[in-house]
């Protein structure tokens, strides 16, 4: 890289131009949360964006999970574990999307943490089996309990019977205990959620370090595979849909399957066939739990789960119905994935005798043992926990659009939670008192004004760091799940995106290099365009992605690191993949041929689209 091309710093927040018509943006968040530079810090902390996670504009009350999710990873970092050198991470949102900036511990503090981090990590490492087990157990007991929640119009007058039981309630307590009740429910699963998951991404990382030291110049990649091939129950909801796939062509009653936007129209075929009351029933066993899963993350209103939009499972059946008519090989190719791994874990295990020898195989063991809930933690927080909370609030949502507080269901999401809470208020005492609420004169226009402010702040991309970047970028889970490096800091600051050659450089994430058709992908929504062969250009894809992954030939992706989703889900299905390109899928476009190289972590732009 060339001086002349290398920036000193990312832009300031106070330097990055307001998108026309989304003046006075802060005021749609909490105060707390938008960047307002008070203490005149703002603009000197270095921040990245986690467009990892929170890839689009939040909707106020959409920033719940970004407040609740980081909230809880610092806990366990900071209060829980005592994490020697690393507290937990401040965020804030600037122009919609959420930015980072991780938060150091004082190199004087670092070793009165250490017993105590040995201790309380030790206990769950000792009996990571059983806690574990009990941890689903709390999780599901929560989400259980947030299922039972109601949401319903206040009636015309108390029933007659409140009034013989001296009740002395008129119910309206219900309903804003229920609305308490289902944040707090789903702040406990966000608890809940961070329990293991930083213990996890520690075992990896203690194996990581011995393996970097016993092994100088081993590839990151080598030490990623020597864990791969795992049993993950985040691919259930996948693999349940390729077995159900299989079993309609041995059933053969694939022929129902022509038009599986008719959700009803298909399973009614499906039925009316010999042998399909066999599918009917294995589709409905499968969708308790594994339908609830989304094509999103989970962290927006607008996901779509496949427990209520069913014609997007019926239409990946119908996939990989064809697919495997076609000759394709649509299973995970665990075996292969699972001899690669012995492979390569005795060729070095090999090279250590003795203690050496006996150390490896005790922190190999132990991050093959945690590394799953690296990836299963999603489908219990993100997909079930959040597709039953959001669901909750579409109930909700439906109450006040009933009582003409605004139009649809959805329409809550431009308010902060606080803001839900004054209007249920307002709701019930307008109903107690005979009169209108104040509510259906008041939400409306406010709503709209919202919405043209959210619209124009999605016009323009983020960027993906904010002010001068430290000399060097030490901190573990940065690196690791976001690709955060020094080497990346400077590939994002490079004018020309690239490389001297003009290639786009990122992180290797997942070995093999192929030449393709790109697709570029910005919402879920698009995942229908994707064709057979083409190479997924996104800025993050999410773990729900899989049934794409049988399709494509590689991905490339803007942010994410050796263990960020994207990689740990490309590894799995054996798929090539260069992550934090930083600006990838704005530089590439759709039809271009690439050729990706998932080896060395260079995207090259062969010829522009036909």
């Amino acid at each position: 890289m060339s001086e002349q091309v290398i920036m000193k710093s990312f832009p300031k927040p106070s330097e990055v131009p307001v998108p026309e018509g989304a003046e006075g943006w802060e005021e749609l968040y909490p105060y707390f949360l938008s960047f307002r530079n008070l203490s005149g810090s703002e603009d000197e902390k270095f921040w990245f964006c986690d467009s990892q996670h929170w890839p689009t504009v939040y909707k106020p009350f959409e920033t719940i999970g970004g407040e609740f999710a980081v909230k809880c990873l610092g806990q366990y970092n900071t209060r829980h574990l005592l994490i020697p050198p690393a507290n937990g991470i401040e965020f804030k949102i600037h122009l919609g999307y959420l930015y980072m900036s991780p938060v150091p511990v004082p190199e004087d503090q670092i070793p009165g943490r250490v017993p105590e981090f040995e201790q309380r990590a030790g206990h769950y490492f000792q009996n990571w089996d059983s806690l574990l087990a009990g941890w689903k157990d709390k999780v599901r007991g929560t989400i259980q309990e947030m299922e039972e929640l109601t949401f319903e119009p206040l009636p015309d007058m108390v029933p007659i019977e409140d009034i013989i039981g001296g009740v002395a309630k008129d119910g309206s307590e219900v309903l804003m205990e229920n609305y308490d009740r289902l944040i707090q429910l789903c702040y406990q699963n966000w608890q809940y959620h961070f329990e293991f998951l930083n213990l996890g991404y520690l075992a990896y990382l203690d194996f990581f370090t011995f393996c970097k030291e016993v092994f100088p110049g081993i590839p990151d990649q080598a030490i990623a595979k020597m864990v791969q091939g795992v049993d993950m129950e985040l691919f259930r909801p996948d693999d349940e849909l390729k077995k159900l796939a299989l079993w309609a062509i041995e059933l053969q009653v694939q022929s129902a399957f022509d038009n599986t936007d008719d959700v009803e129209g298909t399973l009614a075929k499906v039925a009316a066939l010999p042998g399909g009351q066999q599918w009917i029933e294995a589709y409905e066993a499968a969708q308790d739990p594994w339908f609830n899963f989304t094509v999103g993350n989970g962290f927006y209103g607008h996901d779509k789960y496949w427990i209520e939009n069913q014609e997007i499972p019926l239409g990946y059946i119908k996939d990989y119905i064809r697919r495997a008519e076609e000759g394709h090989q649509i299973m995970r190719p665990v075996e292969e994935l699972v001899a690669e791994r012995d492979r390569i874990t005795e060729e070095y295990r090999s090279l250590l005798d003795g203690e050496a020898q006996a150390v490896f195989d005790a922190k190999r063991g132990l991050a093959a043992t945690a590394y799953p809930y690296v990836e299963n933690h999603n489908f219990y927080i993100e997909h079930w926990t959040m597709g039953v909370f959001w669901r909750k609030v579409r109930e909700l949502g439906a109450v006040f659009a009933d009582a003409g507080f605004w139009e649809s269901p959805e329409d809550m999401l431009y308010l902060t939670r606080g803001e839900v809470r004054d209007a249920l208020f307002d709701y019930v005492t307008g109903w107690a008192v005979g009169t209108e609420a104040t509510g259906p004169l008041y939400w409306p226009q406010e709503i709209e004004r919202r919405r043209k402010i959210i619209d124009a702040l999605s016009t323009q991309r983020p960027q993906p760091a904010l002010n001068t970047p430290p000399a060097e970028i030490t901190e573990p889970f940065t690196m690791m799940l976001w690709g955060i490096t020094t080497e990346q800091v400077q590939q994002w600051l490079n004018a020309d995106e690239g490389d001297d050659s003009g290639a786009l450089v990122g992180m290797a994430a997942s070995p093999g290099v192929v030449e393709g058709i790109a697709r570029v992908v910005t919402h879920a929504d698009q995942l229908g365009e994707v064709q057979e062969g083409e190479i997924l250009v996104a800025t993050i894809t999410a773990p729900s992605w899989g049934p794409i992954f049988g399709k494509i030939k590689a991905t490339v992706t803007d942010i994410g690191g050796m263990m960020s989703h994207a990689a740990i889900v490309c590894r799995e299905y054996a798929l090539p993949a260069v992550t934090g390109t930083g600006k990838g899928s704005t530089t590439i476009k759709t039809g271009q041929l690439i050729r990706v190289d998932g080896t060395t972590g260079r995207v090259e732009i062969l010829e522009e689209a036909a």
